[in-house]
């Protein structure tokens, strides 16, 4: 069941995710990168003490030698 659909912009979904490598070590892809921008958008609305879980759903190994991981 779907309850809402979030645009994501390419260049945010790319930047999560080099952070997500970054910053918590996790070695993951774009769509990784844009669920995470929609989840944090989700629970900047949902307000304090509010759980939210979302999947990182593809890793960053196919994008190692792409414009992904070539920026600092």
């Amino acid at each position: 069941v779907i309850d809402e659909i979030i645009a994501v912009d390419d260049v945010d979904a790319f930047e999560q995710a080099r952070q997500l490598g970054k910053l918590e070590g996790i070695l993951c892809g774009i769509s990784s990168g844009a669920n995470m921008v929609a989840a944090i958008s989700i629970a900047r609305k949902s307000g304090r003490g509010k759980k939210v879980v979302t999947i990182l759903p593809d890793t960053g190994e196919r994008y190692l030698s792409t414009e992904l991981f070539m920026k600092g």
